[in-house]
């Protein structure tokens, strides 16, 4: 198992923020600009972990040098099933500069929406290490 998908399912959010490079960028399913950064790339990934129930991963997709994964994955929020994928790019030194996720469908990628917009003011200062 993949040492990203063990640290998610694991719920271990440190270690999944430890494996993001310091210049990753975060693009997500709902917001129209990337987020660059570690700092805010990690609160995103908590407050994620905090608005989604009964999370998967159902599947794992990897390029032969290592350096690309989909991760298929299913959810619930506010009562809406989604289904999703995080594609993930790696590094010269195996740690993640590139998080891409997406979900369906619409409606629970507006659900999403909405919780994380209720966290949002929570990352910002997670982000700012306040």
């Amino acid at each position: 198992m993949h040492p990203f998908r063990k640290a998610v399912e694991s719920g271990d959010m440190d270690a999944v923020a430890a494996l993001l490079a310091d210049d990753v960028v975060f693009t997500s399913p709902v917001a129209f600009k990337p987020y660059p950064g570690k700092a805010i790339t990690a609160a995103i990934l908590r407050a994620v972990s905090r608005v989604f129930e009964d999370f998967t991963y159902v599947r794992e997709i990897a390029n032969p040098d290592g350096r690309d994964h989909a991760f298929v994955f299913t959810a619930t929020v506010a009562g809406k099933k989604l289904q999703g994928c995080d594609f993930l790019h790696f590094d010269e030194n195996g740690r993640i500069d590139e998080f891409t996720v997406m979900v369906r469908p619409l409606s629970a990628a507006q659900a999403l929406a909405e919780a994380m917009g209720a966290q949002f003011d929570r990352i910002a200062r997670e982000a700012a290490g306040q």
